[in-house]
């Protein structure tokens, strides 16, 4: 009798879909945003207004592929790699370009950071005993940041300027306190992997 062999390979999304597309547009985004930001000497209204649209784009690319990725089916290997990559390049760039520009308190920058990527690292630690999901802090923590950065890229003063260094400070507390969450919660997955694995063993 003769026997098939299936290939899952058929199952699994390809590289070229629309919210992989998106990811790679955000990666493309990073350079361009960069050198929009410190055109004119870094403080030049126009251009910053210029790089607040990228940044926007980039920021709004980003909370589609995901979830359309997950509404088509579409949750691909190359994604779950990319798009993380992708978010923390946007993220990242922006603060630091800010903060060597002299607009952003290099503290900020690296407390948003350090937590950034110590959570990432964290998640590759314990993704043997599970998927620590986002929460529903960590996505507003990921919304606060997006619109408190997005506002310092624009030049702006007066009570704008004030609002956006109290929203900055909203963030620093949601990008701890969600850090901390993560941390516990990696704790107590990993502790109920190793307990799974010794009552297997013995």
């Amino acid at each position: 009798m003769d026997v098939e062999v299936l290939d899952d390979s058929e199952d699994r999304p390809g590289l070229w879909n629309i919210p992989n597309m998106l990811t790679m547009l955000r990666l493309l985004i990073v350079p361009v945003f960069a050198a929009l930001l410190l055109a004119g000497g870094g403080h030049d209204p126009k251009w910053r207004s210029v790089a607040w649209a990228s940044f926007a784009i980039a920021m709004i690319t980003d909370l589609f592929d995901g979830e359309l990725a997950r509404r088509m089916g579409l949750v691909s290997d190359f994604g779950k790699i990319a798009d993380p990559i992708a978010d923390k390049a946007i993220m990242g760039t922006a603060l630091v370009a800010l903060s060597a520009l002299g607009d952003l308190p290099w503290w900020v920058t690296i407390v948003i950071l350090f937590r950034e990527i110590g959570i990432t690292l964290m998640r590759f630690w314990v993704i043997r005993h599970g998927v620590i999901p986002a929460s529903r802090g960590g996505k507003l923590k990921t919304l606060t940041q997006g619109i408190a950065v997005g506002m310092y890229v624009l030049v702006l003063t007066g009570p704008l300027a004030s609002a956006r260094a109290w929203l900055m400070g909203l963030a620093v507390i949601l990008t701890v306190a969600t850090g901390v969450d993560y941390v516990r919660q990696a704790v107590v997955l990993r502790r109920a992997g190793l307990a799974r694995e010794r009552a297997a063993a013995s």
